[in-house]
């Protein structure tokens, strides 16, 4: 689609778009996007004056207020996973670089520099009339989206909408692809001082800057790893592990991110489907969605810290991105579950059974 005059482009979009929505009702933002060539953001923004307002670039403030609203429905996904997670906003810290919201049941990092394009959306689906604001970032891929329920405060989000409208209310967006910064090779990494950082680990979140240190991609770098540290499992393990933890009531953390936003999911889980193409967790308060067939690669991660050996089953999918995280649940400054190490020993087991 020639995007060159970016009113225009709007309006192709939007005539295509309402007219594959009214042939195929009930289908999902993101699948008409996909079926119309662009992106979830195009989609969106050029429905800007039909049930979408644009809000002005102060995300940070406007994340601030969002405990007003009581409990809502937060999402965050990727091409793989879709994490859904109801609750309240609280504990906020919006200074920094990263943003945080520390709480049991909403728990957020918030990567505001992907944080471009934001928008209020008022829209009719399946399950009835829906809320939302939904944030972009500069290639149109939604980052987050925090949705109102039933018990939501409805005053607040339209308090939340008049303090952030923005001045331009013209449809449509202008995108641009986003270049990922490349790693080095990995037969460029000094593999000993490699090893040897990572044995010497101190905390989970030294493992970012450790990769970027060495300047090796994550997936490069468990194939790089000392084998005590990393085991490679099927990829169809999630679906199997989760249902081990179901079956024990163990809680677990589980994790999906994108370039602006990880949510993760503090509990136990216990209603599980398969249903066509997904895997998928379906509790009260915490729904997971998983492309089991975009699943490519699957390992049970270990990393030193000052606590003991933290142990994680991770995802990846045919790109090498990372998609999806497990951990057990466990206090700041604690050693990690027996149960959840016994669980994650038991996966390999079966694996070399097999």
């Amino acid at each position: 689609m020639n995007r060159s005059d970016p009113l225009e482009t709007a309006r192709r979009i939007l005539e295509q778009g309402t007219r594959l929505s009214e042939d195929r009702p009930g289908l999902r933002a993101r699948d008409i996007a996909t079926a119309i060539d662009v992106s979830e953001g195009e989609w969106v923004a050029a429905r800007v004056g039909n049930g979408v307002i644009r809000l002005d670039r102060r995300v940070r403030e406007l994340v601030a207020a969002l405990p007003a609203l009581g409990r809502v429905m937060v999402l965050t996904r990727n091409e793989t996973a879709i994490h859904e997670r109801k609750g309240r906003f609280e504990h906020i810290r919006t200074d920094g670089h990263v943003g945080l919201v520390l709480n049991k049941e909403i728990d957020l990092r918030l990567f505001f520099d992907h944080w471009r394009h934001a928008f209020a959306v008022e829209e009719t689906v399946r399950s009835g009339h829906r809320r939302s604001f939904q944030f972009f970032d500069a290639s149109g891929e939604a980052v987050h989206k925090i949705y109102l329920l039933e018990e939501s405060d409805a005053t607040a989000f339209d308090a939340l909408i008049a303090a952030h409208r923005a001045e331009d209310q013209n449809a449509g967006i202008a995108v641009c692809p986003i270049i990922e910064r490349a790693c080095g090779a990995p037969e460029a990494v000094d593999i000993d001082a490699f090893r040897r950082d990572w044995a010497t680990l101190h905390d989970v979140h030294d493992f970012a800057g450790m990769l970027r240190r060495h300047d090796v991609a994550r997936l490069d770098a468990l194939t790089l790893a000392e084998p005590c540290f990393v085991d490679c499992l099927p990829a169809a393990s999630l679906m199997p592990a989760l249902k081990k933890a179901a079956e024990r009531a163990l809680p677990i953390m589980v994790f999906v991110g994108n370039r602006g936003c990880i949510q993760i999911h503090s509990g136990p889980v216990a209603n599980l489907r398969a249903m066509e193409a997904w895997d998928n967790v379906l509790d009260p308060d915490f729904n997971l969605h998983v492309r089991r067939e975009l699943i490519v690669d699957a390992y049970v991660v270990r990393k030193p810290t000052a606590d003991g050996i933290i142990t994680a089953l991770e995802f990846y999918d045919g790109t090498g991105r990372h998609v999806l995280q497990i951990f057990g649940v466990r206090q700041e400054g604690a050693p990690e579950s027996a149960d959840w190490r016994a669980l994650t020993a038991e996966m390999l087991s079966a694996t070399e059974a097999a």
